[in-house]
């Protein structure tokens, strides 16, 4: 670890013993446990109010974070995860691991009435002490009605990473944008960072959310390991610099449940966790419950593990160099030679802006019901 400082840690190879039995598709999948408060954003019919619930929904994708360290298994280039719950949650999702360096997931999620959907791609630093995970994608929900909203994660610190017990921050400033209908009206959170000298609650989370002409219309209160408190503005006094706000009654947006009994002893993950790697049938054969490393590490094979994650990589390597070749080769011969595409996902140009972002194809779902998994690569 100490030769890893000042290095960017997704490009360096770590035994199976710092993780758990996840991979970075699979939590990122976490991200959807509270989606039942999107559900409840749909229903608003005031593009504040639905947006003051939306920042509720993006705090609550970091609950779990307060009391897990253990680090996912980075994916494979063309590894993929879904998760279909529709009957009993009411969304269903598809990710794929859509570029290797930098390391970047797609994610895709359908509600009944709405969609999201994400680009996860981070920078990473690591300072001895301390290691910083700065996320860089966007990530997006729409509803049925058109209104659009847009935001980016919040930096992550893991403590304590040589000497200690490890633990995690959420910190920075987040900002959700309304696009489309509701251009134009914004919501602006403060993540507060742990401090020793305060007697505050830690891991707070305060913002407000405005209309197009910047007037204050709610509240946002809470911490973003237990509960969000939304409340209304109905007056206020002073001047903009250092206004005082009047509120209505406030109300619990989202409200964390409690972890399971004994999930200290199985990675402190929640319910859902727990379930995302649970064996499923039908599944397309780049899903990262069928990935070798990860399910020995799940049966305690850790040796069996390291092996098999070194051998993964070593064939992930491969295929990279054969590809570098193939490139290198079709240069010479002055032809062009086509960049590495993702399966389910594709690239596409934002509408009136540069940003390019992965737009998922439809197309899954589909080859699930014919089980044709024909186009699929062989990476395990």
């Amino acid at each position: 670890m100490k030769n890893c400082i000042g290095k960017d840690l997704s490009k360096i190879p770590m035994p199976v013993n710092f993780n758990e039995p996840l991979s970075m598709m699979q939590r990122i999948t976490e991200d959807l446990e509270y989606a039942d408060v999107l559900d409840v954003a749909a229903k608003c019919t005031d593009p504040c109010e639905q947006l003051a619930y939306i920042a509720a929904f993006t705090i609550s994708s970091y609950a779990s974070t307060s009391i897990r360290t253990g680090k996912p298994f980075n994916p494979l280039l063309g590894e993929t995860y879904e998760l279909d719950r529709t009957d009993d949650l009411g969304w269903r999702v598809i990710n794929e691991q859509v570029s290797h360096h930098p390391p970047m997931v797609a994610q895709y999620c359908e509600g009944r009435s709405w969609v999201c959907f994400q680009e996860f791609t981070m920078t990473s630093k690591f300072r001895g002490k301390y290691l910083q995970i700065i996320p860089l994608g966007y990530a997006q929900v729409e509803f049925k009605n058109g209104n659009k909203y847009s935001w980016r994660k919040v930096t992550t610190t893991i403590h304590n990473i040589i000497v200690g017990k490890l633990w995690v921050d959420q910190h920075g400033d987040m900002e959700i944008v309304g696009k489309g209908p509701t251009e134009g009206i914004k919501c602006v959170l403060k993540y507060i960072p742990y401090s020793y000298f305060t007697r505050d609650s830690q891991r707070r989370v305060k913002g407000v959310v405005m209309d197009a002409e910047g007037n204050v219309k709610w509240i946002i209160n809470g911490t973003w390991d237990d509960q969000v408190e939304i409340a209304p503005v109905t007056g206020n006094t002073g001047t903009n610099g250092n206004a005082v706000y009047e509120t209505g009654s406030s109300v619990v947006a989202w409200k964390r449940r409690p972890p399971p009994q004994d999930s200290e002893k199985f990675y402190n993950f929640t319910l859902l966790a727990a379930q995302l790697n649970e064996p499923e049938e039908g599944v397309a054969p780049t899903d990262s419950r069928l990935r070798p490393d990860q399910r020995l590490m799940e049966e305690g094979l850790w040796d069996e593990s390291n092996k098999e994650k070194i051998r993964l990589e070593e064939k992930q390597r491969a295929s990279r160099r054969q590809r570098e070749a193939e490139a290198e080769k079709a240069a010479a011969e002055g032809r062009p030679y086509p960049p590495y595409k993702p399966l389910w996902f594709e690239q596409m140009r934002e509408d009136d802006s540069d940003v390019i972002h992965h737009v998922y194809k439809g197309t899954y779902w589909e080859c699930k019901t014919k089980q044709d998994w024909s186009q699929c690569p062989d990476i395990f």
